[in-house]
């Protein structure tokens, strides 16, 4: 097993770009860390630089890793040395609480398998479909009138306690601090109403994905949603970003929104998040 560097890092972002979309979220960890955003993870590989599993997990020496969720991330190309690294290598420390997020799930078995014989517990989190937008042609703009278009801005770090109060998986102190190192550190659009308070935002995840799309209840059924989406996607890929999503598998609201404005999706593919030693 070998933790990557920062030439290194540069390599694995090129070679995970050809694998894209089931890369997507080994990517864009990798991306965001190869362009310094602050991340307290490490990137390790079982070789180099023919590598057939990557793993991003929690970095031991970084101290602000404990202000943070212990988030592990993994992408795959044979089954039999990611077994070896999580059984054999211990590639992700069992001993404490950690959240495996997009997996795919046709690694769920063995995931769960080396878990068992290690007598940890786990639970399911959430299940999603992974969204991306193929070519920037395919993007579908809404139609837009002048007095929302001067409404839209980005969030800043004075709307950090509305998003998180609002954030499905927010609330609390470490949601908190989620939301600000997304705010401060990624792009984000929203729109706002007459004196300036974001009504309807978006969010971008510190490995890349779109998120966190949400409008005041009172602020609905005015399309807002499809112009945050077509807004940031066109910012995203204007800065080099990937252009995606996870939606939650019962959330067909979103879906139905991201593939009318040309997001697609890979129906062979499916992601989830899972939960150990919770």
């Amino acid at each position: 097993m070998r933790v990557l560097d920062k030439e290194e890092l540069l390599v694995a972002e090129a070679v995970l770009r050809n694998h894209l979309p089931k890369s997507h979220k080994v990517y864009g960890f990798v991306h965001s860390i190869n362009r310094s955003k602050p991340s307290t993870l490490q990137v390790v590989v079982d070789t180099w630089p023919d590598f057939k599993v990557i793993i991003c997990k929690p970095d031991p020496t970084n101290k602000q890793a404990l202000k943070f969720p212990n988030k592990v991330s993994l992408f795959c190309m044979d089954e039999d040395v990611l077994r070896r690294l999580l059984a054999q290598e211990n590639a992700i420390d069992w001993s404490t609480n950690f959240r495996i997020g997009g997996m795919d799930v046709s690694l769920v078995p063995l995931v769960i398998r080396v878990a068992t014989e290690r007598q940890v517990n786990y639970r399911v989190f959430t299940s999603v479909r992974l969204m991306y937008l193929q070519d920037i042609s395919h993007l579908v703009s809404p139609l837009l009138d002048r007095e929302t278009e001067e409404r839209i801005t980005s969030l800043d770090l004075s709307h950090v306690e509305i998003v998180n109060n609002t954030w499905k998986f927010g609330g609390g102190e470490m949601g908190f601090r989620a939301v600000e190192n997304l705010i401060g550190n990624f792009p984000s659009c929203c729109i706002t109403d007459e004196k300036g308070q974001p009504v309807a935002w978006i969010l971008v995840y510190d490995y890349c994905a779109m998120g966190l799309l949400y409008t005041l209840p009172e602020h609905r059924k005015k399309g807002y949603a499809k112009v945050l989406i077509s807004t940031l996607a066109k910012k995203l890929h204007t800065l080099g970003f990937p252009v995606y999503c996870f939606i939650e598998e019962e959330n067909l609201v979103s879906y139905e929104i991201f593939k009318r404005l040309g997001f697609t999706e890979d129906p062979s593919y499916r992601a989830a998040w899972y939960e150990f030693n919770f």
